[in-house]
């Protein structure tokens, strides 16, 4: 064993392991089994010779003996080791000794992990076992009983008539004296306590009676259980998961809550982890009641420990609603100041998330992002930033107070030098469209509390002309101060060939937007006529409208393909994206069927493949992948709305009409239906590869049509890494499942094989169109052919 720990073979000294445990003596099968448990494990095949020496130890009459045997048998026993033994375990479940009883509990756990089926002989042995009296037994039998349900949930409701023992068993345990066998802090058998705890949990969940059975108890055990040692604390944990996981009342769950709240005051770390991280499960639950423990959460957010702090951040984010918005994001601003650096990304974007989602009014909302930006604009993201522009542009009582406070904001980090990118777009956005506003002459009233500013035309373009020459602000930052500083030309026609002067200062610029920039805008100082209007104030912007297209461009739905490779997984979305920019660019190189690309940009090449104003589903598989029903599912084409398809790929649309009522078709008697026949078509001819579409219809589904492809290889030479791509217009939807092989064999027919589905959802009005993309290595090259299937038969 020395030798085998140490890291040599020690295969050698198996067999002297097996002569151990066949001696008589127990010192000798001590260290046999000992060695055993070592040196072995299920794989071994030589376990198999040890089977019957272990029968024999199991029905020996020394109970030190069966304890070695069955422990043995719990550590190491094979799914037929288990079969075999199964029986002498169950009798040693009835045995008189209390020893023997709690190891062959023990033991039936890992032979029913290798044989569930046994599971109905040990049901009612392993309840039994509760009415012992024997720690050790009671402990073994609810760990059996806990196996069994999660083997068979079925036992769930046949073990629910056992809850009031249980409840028994707890309540001894609660009530009993000092006992210094089982005491372990002060807390008799918290070990034995948590199990049945457990086991109370799995028997209560969803079932109110056994619910209500079990509640006195559970209340007992969370008001009686001293939390000042740690066997305290775990067992008033798992009382608290306990009365969460069952149908328990509500002020039953809100002593459960204030349990967790107490353990928020801990001075162990992992204690208040562990009540941070229950919280938050049970927010969901009951939400006025986590509510009462907000201030020690928040001040969660400010500890040491990073977990913690990440933990009490997610959860104070489930407690923010609109009634306490105000206080709690105060003090997430407070803490912003002085968080660590590392902290500060995940910080930010949970308070401009809570701002967007709770604010009670625009102004509040401008002014919290406002600090945000000024505190941590570095990690406030682009989203935010426009948020705010659109929010605002709807909101004209607030132009005058928002050009105000981005004045202030931009001039007190502009004399600091704590320009960020945030506020800088912000700053100048708002001031090029609104800064007029901040010199006295428009109507912009105050806002309730707020100090007057007093600006003139003079230092509002040097605060902009000083931000263009900060280094800090980086290209996309000149660019806005470039745009504003453009706007209030045409608003402040005193300084117009001032800001003219600023702006052509940058026409030699190294970046190449912001020279762009710079020469486009000094050539509009010559179109006086033009120039007013060209600049004049952005209309407001549609909200609903904004949010949809940004909820469109963060949430591919339809738009998403799904990719499946060979052996049939689904691959992640993201990549199939860029697998569909792959098959839709032309000018792709050949091997770069794995780039990135994002979906929008995808949509956008399916429309330039396709020439028209049609959304089309693509979908794409071969021997390695496949990039199914990329927008199958979005929406049927109106059929009033015109298309150019037919003439785009030269298929004519068949016209057909329904010259039966649809009272005629329920009175008609049912008739025989015939399944239409068609020939198969060459779909594609090039390079010695040959696609053969052989088309049917399933019974009753006219719109649906089944593609069997069949792939031949006249050549010489062996094609490798085929595969097969298509596109489909938007009113259908395409289905590929795997090809049969990548590879087509020289000189073969119908060798690989395919299966596609289409379904036309304007089947009699639109004719069956289809566009394929063939990619294959032959002769060490990568190749990529195009073609265009236009000679379906009429009526798919």
């Amino acid at each position: 064993m020395y030798i085998h720990m140490l890291g040599y073979p020690t295969h050698f000294g198996q067999m002297e392991t097996l002569k151990l445990i066949a001696a008589s003596g127990f010192p000798e099968k001590r260290i046999g089994y000992l060695g055993l448990m070592i040196l072995l494990d299920e794989r071994q095949e030589v376990l198999m010779l040890v089977t019957n020496s272990l029968k024999n130890d199991l029905n020996t009459r020394n109970q030190y003996i069966v304890g070695l045997a069955l422990c043995a048998l719990g550590n190491i026993c094979s799914n037929e080791m288990a079969r075999d033994l199964a029986p002498e375990v169950e009798k040693l479940l009835a045995s008189t000794n209390s020893y023997v009883r709690k190891k062959a509990a023990l033991c039936a756990t890992r032979v029913l992990r290798k044989v569930p089926e046994a599971i109905e002989t040990f049901a009612d042995k392993a309840a039994g076992l509760l009415t012992d009296r024997h720690h050790g037994v009671l402990l073994s039998g609810t760990t059996l009983m806990l196996e069994i349900c999660e083997i068979e949930p079925n036992t769930i409701e046949q073990y629910r008539r056992h809850v009031p023992m249980l409840c028994k068993i707890l309540r001894s345990l609660l009530m009993s004296g000092f006992a210094p066998e089982h005491d372990v802090g002060g807390i008799t058998d918290p070990f034995l306590q948590v199990k049945v705890l457990r086991l109370l949990r799995v028997l209560g969940k969803g079932h109110a009676d056994a619910s209500d059975q079990m509640s006195d108890i559970l209340a007992q055990v969370a008001t009686n259980t001293e939390g000042a040692r740690n066997a305290g604390n775990a067992i008033l944990y798992e009382c608290v998961q306990t009365i969460m996981g069952v149908e328990s009342v509500g002020g039953l769950r809100t002593l459960a809550i204030n349990i967790l709240g107490r353990f928020l005051a801990n001075r162990d770390n992992n204690i208040r982890y562990v009540a941070l991280n229950t919280l938050a499960k049970v927010v969901g639950v009951d939400t006025q009641a986590v509510q009462r423990h907000r201030t020690t959460v928040v001040e969660c957010v400010k500890d040491a420990d990073v977990s913690i702090r990440r933990r009490a951040l997610e959860l104070v984010y489930a407690l923010v609603n609109e009634g306490n918005i105000k206080t709690l994001t105060k003090e997430l601003l407070d803490y912003l100041k002085v968080s660590d650096l590392e902290f500060k990304p995940d910080l930010t974007s949970k308070i401009c998330m809570l701002v967007q989602r709770f604010a009670p009014d625009k102004q509040w909302h401008l002014d919290s992002l406002l600090q945000v930006m000024q505190q941590a604009g570095a990690y406030v993201k682009e989203e935010v930033c426009r948020a705010l522009i659109v929010l605002i542009s709807n909101a004209p009582e607030l132009h005058g107070y928002t050009a105000r406070c981005m004045y202030r904001a931009l001039k007190d980090s502009a004399d600091q030098a704590e320009l960020t990118l945030s506020l800088v777009t912000s700053t100048c956005w708002f001031l090029g469209e609104y800064g007029e506003l901040l010199l006295g002459t428009a109507d912009a009233p105050l806002q309730d509390g707020e100090q007057p500013l007093s600006v003139s035309s003079q230092e509002l373009v040097s605060l902009l002309e000083s931000v263009l020459s900060k280094v800090t602000i980086g290209p996309v930052g000149r660019e806005y101060a470039l745009t504003a500083l453009m706007k209030l030309s045409t608003r402040l026609p005193d300084h117009s060939q001032y800001i003219q002067g600023i702006v052509e200062q940058y026409r030699g610029s190294s970046i190449l937007e912001v020279q762009a920039r710079s020469c486009e805008y000094s050539h509009m100082f010559k179109l006086d006529g033009m120039r007013a209007a060209l600049l004049e104030h952005i209309p407001p912007l549609d909200e609903s409208t904004y949010t949809r297209n940004l909820g469109n461009s963060q949430v591919i739905d339809g738009a998403a393909a799904a990719q499946v490779v060979a052996n049939g997984d689904i691959a992640d979305a993201p990549a199939s994206a860029g697998n569909l920019a792959d098959l839709l660019s032309l000018d792709a190189p050949d091997d770069s069927v794995g780039a990135s690309a994002s979906a929008s940009s995808a949509v956008t090449a399916l429309q330039d493949l396709l020439s028209g104003d049609l959304s089309s589903d693509v979908a794409a598989a071969g021997g390695k992948q496949a990039i199914e029903d990329l927008l199958g599912g979005m929406g049927q084409m109106p059929a009033s709305k015109p298309t150019n398809l037919a003439d785009l790929l030269g298929g004519s649309a068949p016209s057909t009409s329904d010259s039966t009522g649809v009272f005629a078709d329920l009175l008609s008697q049912p008739t025989p239906s015939s399944t239409p026949q068609y020939e198969p078509i060459t779909a594609f001819e090039k390079d010695g590869i040959r696609a053969v579409f052989k088309l049917s219809k399933p019974a009753g589904q006219e719109s649906v049509t089944d593609i069997e492809a069949s792939y031949s290889n006249s050549s010489s030479e062996a094609i490798t890494d085929f595969s097969l791509q298509a596109a489909v217009p938007k009113f259908m939807q395409l289905r590929l499942e795997p090809a049969s092989s990548s590879t087509l064999a020289a000189n073969s027919s119908d060798a690989v094989t395919q299966k596609l589905h289409v379904k036309n959802n304007m089947h009699g009005q639109k004719p069956l169109v289809m566009r394929l993309r063939i990619g294959f290595t032959s002769g060490g090259a990568n190749k990529v052919e195009q073609a265009e299937v236009k000679n379906f038969p009429a009526g798919l």
